[in-house]
């Protein structure tokens, strides 16, 4: 009997590497993810939300109520299935209760993250390499680990967000029904995002945005249609986006949207009928005036100091005699200089994944004043013919393989990036580098779109200008893992991982 081997091409590496990233994120999300029996950092308030729901007691956190009803979910199905440990448990929620119950959705969610942005870089590029490298990168990202593992809100509005995205992408990619159907899909996942927090809205403005400079761009290519390329991959990708007229964008992008966000509230204000819709609303706009200015707590930070993560925020530090010696969460700390272990939880991204996400940005932004080069040498060559000029052609890092028009892809993750940054300049109240996770997605995109088309270049030194990328992102994660699980440190391995003084 002969055995015919299977052709390397049929494998499916692409769908087992993906699960290996999927596997590789719920493992560091869950393990240990009941070390510390307390609340930590903002717990304190939104594991007490959650709790107080399910109590009947409406409590407010200032933002809008769709995470505690996540969170309160994962308390109630903890409560009936053996997730957590029935020996610890503490009763700072108000419910007698294991951390890990009020924790593991969080995780769950968290691990899907990944999974969510390998998507999106697929149906942006087609590319299956590019998503592998996208969900890696999201699965290496320490912010992203750190909220994950505890009851924090962030994880919900990012990946909410995240899928308004990917059905607003895939619903150009059909007709008809379908089309409405996914772009409905789209709309009620923004309008989630921004039931978890108004900031969610950068998400949909993101998807304004890009919405609209496809069409600025279809009136461009009209005028100067030698300012593009004769290949057809720029132009169907363009046409897709125009395909959305003004009849698609209300009901689906707009109307569908505020309609998740009004009915998220109903189940919140039946606990307490003497209120509504739009008083919530005001009292939410008063409370966020009311939080103060930079100097209010000690890790504000401001907003242009994110992309290089000059400021990232202490959620807990405790220190112990030794490493297996319970963790004390409540009474006094320990005096200065007794304490030779230390448990540190920083959300604090993977720092050489940031730095480079901001340095891919820039390229980017490279990218498309090389294309307006080429847009301003057409319209001279239609005005002064008898002039000609040619652009220079394109730069040789991003001539590797086929794919949509580098421009494209540039266009659309700097607009959702900018859209999800840039109007925190106009935000006066204390605001943290969590605030930045919406956008740090799409730069996290952006090294993870260059990294893709290095290793795919027929020169050998861009080729190993993309592993390197990868393995230093890669071995800055697992340097600097102790600080996202809080794992046992010596203060000199601490400090050595206390690469700027800010990162106190």
């Amino acid at each position: 009997m002969i055995l015919h081997r299977k052709p390397i091409d049929r494998f499916p590496w692409f769908w087992f590497s993906l699960a290996g990233v999927f596997l590789l994120s719920v493992l560091l999300r869950f393990w240990g993810l009941g070390r510390f029996n307390t609340l930590v950092f903002d717990e304190v308030y939104f594991a007490k939300f959650a709790s107080g729901y399910l109590r009947g007691i409406p409590l407010f956190e200032g933002h809008p109520p769709l995470s505690t009803y996540l969170i309160a979910l994962g308390i109630w199905i903890a409560s009936h299935t053996p997730i957590g440990d029935g020996n610890l448990r503490n009763g700072l929620t108000g419910l007698v209760l294991s951390p890990v119950s009020y924790r593991w959705f969080n995780a769950l969610i968290g691990s899907l993250i990944p999974l969510v942005v390998a998507a999106i870089a697929y149906q942006l590029s087609d590319r299956r390499s590019f998503a592998l490298v996208a969900g890696l990168f999201a699965a290496l990202d320490g912010l992203f680990l750190v909220e994950s593992r505890y009851a924090l809100i962030n994880v919900y509005l990012v990946i909410f967000g995240l899928l308004g995205q990917l059905f607003l992408l895939m619903a150009l990619k059909v007709q008809s029904y379908r089309r409405w159907l996914r772009l409905a899909i789209a709309g009620a996942f923004f309008g989630a995002s921004v039931a978890v927090k108004w900031n969610g809205l950068g998400f949909l403005l993101g998807a304004y945005l890009t919405w609209s400079a496809a069409w600025v761009l279809q009136w461009i290519n009209q005028l100067f249609p030698k300012a593009f390329s004769p290949k057809a991959t720029y132009q169907t990708a363009l046409e897709h986006l125009t395909q959305l007229k003004l009849w698609h964008i209300l009901p689906n992008l707009t109307l569908i949207p505020f309609l998740i966000y009004y009915v998220s509230w109903i189940p919140f204000i039946r606990l307490d009928p003497s209120t509504n819709f739009w008083q919530w609303q005001s009292t939410i706009l008063e409370y966020h005036g009311r939080v103060g200015g930079m100097d209010a707590h000690p890790y504000c930070s401001p907003w242009y100091t994110w992309p290089l993560m000059l400021r990232p925020v202490a959620y807990f530090y405790k220190a112990a005699q030794t490493a297996s010696e319970p963790v004390l969460v409540v009474g006094p700390p320990l005096p200065d200089g007794t304490g030779t272990v230390i448990y540190d939880v920083h959300a604090l991204g993977n720092p050489i994944l940031w730095w480079l996400s901001t340095a891919a940005l820039v390229f980017l932004i490279g990218v498309l004043v090389y294309q307006a080069w080429k847009w301003l040498t057409a319209l001279n060559l239609k005005l002064h013919p008898s002039n000609p000029s040619t652009p220079p052609p394109l730069p040789s890092f991003l001539r590797s393989h086929p794919s949509p028009a580098p421009y494209l892809i540039a266009l659309y993750l700097l607009l959702n990036y900018s859209a999800n940054w840039l109007p925190w300049a106009k935000v006066t109240r204390c605001v943290f580098i969590y605030h930045y996770m919406g956008a740090s997605v799409f730069g996290l995109l952006a090294i993870a779109y260059l990294s893709d088309r290095w290793l795919w270049h027929p020169q050998a030194v861009f080729r190993a200008a993309g592993i390197t990328a990868i393995f230093l992102i890669a071995l800055a994660f697992v340097f600097w893992l102790p600080l996202y699980l809080g794992l046992p440190l010596s203060m000199e391995g601490l400090e050595l991982r206390r690469w700027l003084d800010s990162w106190i």
